[in-house]
């Protein structure tokens, strides 16, 4: 959980069935941030689409979000998104992400979040960071069948 002007805020509360893909087609970092981008296209969160996707390559190039464990975390503070984002994928063939470890990725959150909510966008970046520390966390996501079982290993988790 994580506290937000006082209250209590749980990653589940961002994730959403429509933009939970299974079965990542992509092989390499930038064709999957595309693809789970898809999923973003149209929301109501995200206001200029376009520019939200340039803000997450341009924050790629500064340093991978590949952070090991077979975990990728593509994100963007931007302008183009009214509050906080997630898409999450998962690939069974590993994307090519330049990991820190070099090992391919598996799961791959992508997030957007208000530049003016920094605070906010980091304990939520943090929270989700220690979760996929946990090797049972990360395997229950590799065995989930549904989308709805993907957002309940969160619900359950953050209880």
């Amino acid at each position: 959980m994580v506290k937000k002007g006082g209250r209590k805020v749980n990653i589940s509360t961002y994730l959403k069935e429509e933009r939970i893909c299974l079965n990542l087609e992509a092989t390499e970092k930038k064709a999957a941030i595309r693809e789970l981008a898809g999923f973003l296209r149209g929301s109501k969160e995200v206001t200029n689409f376009n520019s939200f996707l340039k803000d997450v390559f341009k924050r790629e190039k500064v340093g991978t979000t590949g952070i090991g464990n077979g975990i990728a975390i593509p994100h963007a503070r931007t302008d183009a998104v009214s509050e906080f984002v997630i898409a999450f994928g998962r690939s069974a063939k590993g994307v090519e992400f330049q990991s820190l470890d070099s090992k391919p990725v598996k799961l791959v959150f992508l997030m957007g979040a208000p530049k003016q909510n920094i605070n906010g966008y980091l304990r939520i970046l943090a929270r989700l960071t220690r979760l996929l520390k946990k090797w049972e966390f990360r395997k229950s996501f590799m065995e989930a069948s549904s989308a709805r079982e993907i957002i309940e290993i969160f619900e359950k988790t953050e209880e």
